[in-house]
């Protein structure tokens, strides 16, 4: 979040607090009773927001997270059909020695 961003969420929890003060009165709350129940709304909504963020950092779910799970699982996937391609260009018996080198096969046989 920028600072723009940050400011512009302030700037809205204000007027959420101030549209539920006038909200409240006009529901027929007085004074102080309008003002505690605005509050009490907004405490509502930084908890349940807070609360949420949490639940996000802790299942994971963050947006970098995600953006670098996907794109880990694209890397993967290119890189595996690469290599596939590169070992399906090699002749049967540079296949057979680099699978030897690599401790997959035992004999010359199995391939």
């Amino acid at each position: 979040m920028s600072r723009g961003t940050a400011l512009l969420a302030g700037l809205a929890v204000f007027a959420i607090g101030g549209l539920g003060y006038w909200g409240f009165q006009a529901a027929g709350f007085e004074g102080f009773s309008a003002g505690i129940a605005a509050q009490a709304v907004l405490v509502v909504i930084v908890l349940g927001w807070t609360g949420s963020y949490l639940l996000r950092v802790v299942t994971g779910n963050m947006t970098y997270m995600e953006q670098r799970r996907r794109y880990r699982d694209l890397y993967d996937t290119a890189t595996d059909d690469v290599l596939q391609q590169r070992f399906d260009a090699l002749s049967p018996a540079e296949q057979a020695q680099l699978l030897r080198e690599l401790g997959q096969l035992e004999d010359t046989a199995d391939l």
